[in-house]
């Protein structure tokens, strides 16, 4: 299972996780001019609780994989 930390950089998570555009932004982390540092770095320098933070964007992410289900084995 993955999971999101302080330490991935804004812009890699966002590829991986588009979903979790929709959190940053709630959240006003700045994932434009920040998304190419860390996610504690920039929600520190915005003033964001960095633990709910990731706290959300965990949540996010596993929603996507509650909603995909089972993996279908299809190559």
């Amino acid at each position: 299972m993955d999971t999101i930390t302080k330490d991935m950089v804004i812009n890699d998570v966002i590829k991986r996780y588009p979903e979790t555009i929709a959190v940053f932004n709630k959240h006003r982390v700045d994932s434009c001019c920040g998304g190419g540092v860390s996610i504690g770095k920039t929600a520190t320098r915005d003033g964001v609780d960095v633990e709910s933070l990731l706290k959300a964007l965990n949540s996010a992410i596993e929603k996507r994989r509650q909603h995909a289900g089972p993996a279908s084995g299809k190559a």
